[in-house]
Parts: structure tokens; C-alpha cells; sequence
């Protein structure tokens, strides 16, 4: 089954604990500090492997999490990293933040990788906290917590050549004949509702062709499921412009190569400036020749035509051997965004926090004091003095004032909960 849209939920690792611990030798009365420090908690990286085609694996398995460290021990002995989580994704795919659409990675070749979620840092034992003043702390930190991501993981097909035209024109029946790939053919619209990738070798050469479902009018828009096909052809290399030159069904040559090209270009001015060959087919129905010679007069040299019949095999080796010159000639399609945006990065200073007041209940906000709130140890009269400076040094103690908090009370910082007393939390 081909699914090439899907959703998941990464959590990468949090760090291990430091640990509070003191030397307890023999002949050793004042022992120091030894509680070694906490291991960081496992990435989670995003892989590019060409042996996969569809992001199948993700539909029965949306969420991911990596192992936490090991925690710290006495003895000065640290706790162990945990192992990073890879998770192979097809090349081609591109990864985006599910919040706020913004494009994290966009993984196009065999083996490229990205760290899409970091472990957290382990925490400080109480060893790191020794000083002049204090010669057995009591205090360590807590493992701080590992990025999180909703993500949204969408594939766009790595192809050499991409078939593009309307339903029904004989593109399915041309791959089917140039390369292995089975299509389902049919005589109606839209027997092909996903892509098709084919590998097509001519002598010693080889590429690969992409069957894209067929375009209708105003796919551009979504119509008829536009934006899940034509992004398939975004970085195709060539694009082969397939008609049914025979009017089969009442159409036009003519004008479906303008209602096409004009999709193309509305979805994508860039996509409308890739190389096209135009590829007349059914050239074996009757009123064929009468109708490639209009579409000649109205091209007017504009493209390269390549009639052909799928069906019959007409002209098509010329096609193959066309396309096996021109390939060489054009460089891959790489890039992490649309093609036709730009995308600008502005500095700006984040607030270290915020206050939003809910009755009695003082909601502290900020990547920052969140994760200084997390890594607390609140276990030792140590830790606890600790965690109130930092408070204090942060602003949060006068902010608080300013609110008009009062003793009794709460104040909750990520998942830790304070009361608020006349001396401090």
C-alpha cells in the first residue's frame, strides 16, 4: 500500500539523575562529595534509506520514544547514554513541524540523517557542586527532559522522469511497457490514484520514471487530490507532457496541453520552467495526424514532440533514446522549501518567562524556567536554596510580587507545583 502522508509523535530520552553521594572510607572521616553525573538521554534521528517507497511503516506506529540515561551513581560513577532511536524514512521525504508548519529537514539522498529531536543533558551529581564555602553538598539535578515533536512526514517521489498529463492518456500503459512496474490499466478516469515509480533501462543507461495520477482542472486548488500529485513531480528532473493526440472522448490535444501547463504553472511557477518533452500518444486512433499536425502549428517549435503509441510500441525506443541524451544535461532538484518562497530568519529575544494568572493559581511559562523547574532536586534543604535562587535570579520572585500573589498560594511550573510563602516559595 502506498502512503506517502502521515503523522507521529517523537519523544527523545531525558537525561539520568546526578546522584547525591559522599565518600565512606575506613580511614577517610570527612569524606567529599563522589556522586557522579547522570547520562544523556537518546536523539532521536531521522534517516533517508532509497529502500524504502512509502511511509507505510508509520500508519500502525505513530509514537516514538528513545531511552532515557542512566542515572548517577557514588563513586564517582556516571550513569551510561542511551542509545539514539533511527528511524528510516523513504528518500524524498520531507519533515515539518506539526504546530507550526515550519519545514525541519527535508531528507533527499540515500543516508542523509537529522537529529529531529535532542536527549536531554544529564544531571550534575553532587560532586560538581562542591566549592570553598561548601565542602559537602547536598544537592544534585535532575535529568532534564528530552525534546518532544508532533511531526508531519510527507514524501515527495525521487524520479528522473515524471508523466504528466490528464486521465486516461496512456501514461500508466507507457510505464508499464518501458519498465517493471505494473500499473492497473483500465479504459476510465483515474484508474491510477497513486504514484508509480518504474526503473527504465535503454542499452547500458537506466533512470526512473514516475507515474503520476492524472491531473484535472483546478488541481492546483486540491481539486481531485491535486496537491497530493503534483507535489510527486516537484522533483523530477524532466517532465514528459503525455496527450491522447487521437481525441479520444471528445477531448482536445490542444487544449489540454493548456490546462495542464497552466495547473503546472499556478501550483508552481518553478515546476512550469522544468524541461518538458511533449508526447503525443495513440498516434494508431484515426484523426491522430490530423491532430499532431495542429498541435505542430501551435507549439510552433516551442517544445520537442515525440508522438508515440504506447499501446503498439510506435516511437517509443526514439522517446527512451531522447531522454537518455537529455538527462545527463540536467542537474537533481534539491531544495527544503517550496521552490518559489523564501523563507527569512529573524533574530529576536524570547522572554525568559511568563505569568498567566488562573484565580489563586500563578502558571509560569518559558522553555527556559521550564527546564530549570525539571531538572530541580527539591529532596535536600540544598536543592531547595538552589532552586530558589535561580528563581530569584530570574526575576520570577519580583514578577510574582508585581502579580499580587499572596501566602497560600499556587504556582506551578511545568509539572511542579509551589506554594507561595511570606519568605519565598
Amino acid at each position: 500500500m502506498f502512503y506517502d502522508r502521515t503523522k507521529i509523535y517523537v519523544k527523545a530520552g531525558d537525561g539520568g539523575a546526578g546522584a547525591v553521594s559522599f565518600r565512606r572510607e575506613k580511614y577517610v572521616p570527612l569524606g567529599g562529595p563522589n556522586g557522579g553525573d547522570g547520562g544523556r538521554g537518546g536523539n532521536i534521528i531521522l534517516e533517508a534509506d532509497e529502500g524504502l517507497r512509502t511511509l507505510v511503516d508509520f500508519r500502525y506506529k505513530r509514537h516514538y520514544k528513545a531511552d532515557r540515561g542512566e542515572h548517577g551513581e557514588g563513586k564517582d560513577m556516571h550513569g551510561k547514554s542511551a542509545e539514539d532511536l533511527i528511524l528510516r524514512v523513504p528518500a524524498g521525504t520531507m519533515i515539518k513541524d506539526e504546530a507550526t508548519g515550519e519545514i525541519l529537514a527535508d531528507l533527499t539522498r540515500h543516508g542523509q540523517r537529522v537529529t529531529i529531536a535532542k536527549g536531554g543533558r544529564g544531571g550534575r551529581g553532587n560532586a560538581r557542586f562542591m566549592s570553598n564555602t561548601n565542602k559537602a553538598p547536598t544537592v544534585a539535578e535532575r535529568g532534564e527532559p528530552g525534546e518532544e515533536h508532533w511531526l508531519l512526514l510527507e514524501l515527495k517521489l525521487l524520479a528522473d522522469v515524471g508523466l504528466v498529463g490528464f486521465p486516461n492518456v496512456g501514461k500508466s500503459t507507457l510505464i508499464s511497457r518501458v519498465s517493471a512496474a505494473r500499473p492497473k490499466i483500465a479504459d476510465y478516469h483515474f484508474t491510477t490514484l497513486v504514484p508509480n515509480l518504474g526503473v527504465v533501462k535503454v542499452e547500458d543507461e537506466s533512470f526512473v520514471m514516475a507515474d503520476i495520477p492524472g491531473i484535472i482542472e483546478g488541481a492546483h486548488t486540491g481539486a481531485g487530490l491535486g496537491h497530493e500529485f503534483l507535489r510527486h513531480i516537484e522533483r523530477t528532473r524532466l517532465l514528459l507532457h503525455i496527450l491522447d493526440i487521437g481525441g479520444t472522448e471528445g477531448r482536445d490535444p490542444i487544449r489540454d496541453f493548456e490546462i495542464i501547463n497552466r495547473e503546472l504553472q499556478q501550483y508552481s511557477p518553478a515546476l512550469a520552467e522544468r524541461p518538458m518533452i511533449v508526447v503525443p500518444n495513440k498516434m494508431d486512433v484515426s484523426g491522430a495526424e490530423e491532430n499532431l499536425t495542429r498541435l505542430k502549428q501551435f507549439l510552433q517549435g516551442q517544445y520537442e514532440i515525440f508522438p508515440i503509441s504506447a499501446v503498439t510500441g510506435e516511437g517509443v525506443q526514439e522517446l527512451l533514446h531522447k531522454v537518455i541524451q537529455v538527462l545527463p544535461q540536467l542537474h537533481p532538484i534539491e531544495f527544503s522549501a517550496n521552490p518559489d518562497e523564501h523563507r527569512t530568519i529573524q533574530a529576536k529575544n524570547e522572554e525568559r518567562f511568563r505569568i498567566d494568572r488562573q484565580d489563586t493559581m500563578y502558571v509560569i511559562k518559558g522553555k527556559e524556567i521550564e527546564r530549570h523547574a525539571a531538572m530541580a532536586y527539591l529532596d535536600t534543604d540544598d536543592g531547595i536554596m538552589r532552586f530558589q535562587n535561580i528563581l530569584k535570579v530570574m526575576g520570577v520572585d519580583d514578577a510574582l510580587r508585581e502579580e499580587g500573589i499572596k501566602a497560600g498560594d499556587k504556582v506551578m511550573i511545568g509539572n511542579l507545583e509551589l506554594e507561595w510563602s511570606e519568605g519565598g516559595q
